[in-house]
C-alpha cells in the first residue's frame, strides 16, 4: 500500500501488522508434531537408505 503526502512525497514503508503473543501447543498438538516428526525422519531415511543402496 502505498500513500502520498500532502507535498507529493511517497511512503513506500510496509504497514506493520498487529503483534500478538503465542501460545504453548495443547497437549493434542505436541502430538501431531511428533507424529510428523517421525514421519519426516523415516521419510528422510527412507531415502538416504534407498539413495546408498542404488549407488
Amino acid at each position: 500500500m502505498q500513500t502520498v503526502s500532502n507535498e507529493g512525497l511517497l511512503n513506500n514503508y510496509a504497514t506493520e501488522p498487529q503483534m500478538y503473543y503465542a501460545e504453548y501447543p495443547s497437549l493434542w498438538e505436541q502430538r501431531r508434531y511428533a507424529w510428523q516428526g517421525a514421519l519426516a525422519t523415516l521419510f528422510v531415511s527412507t531415502v538416504l537408505f534407498v539413495a546408498l543402496s542404488v549407488s
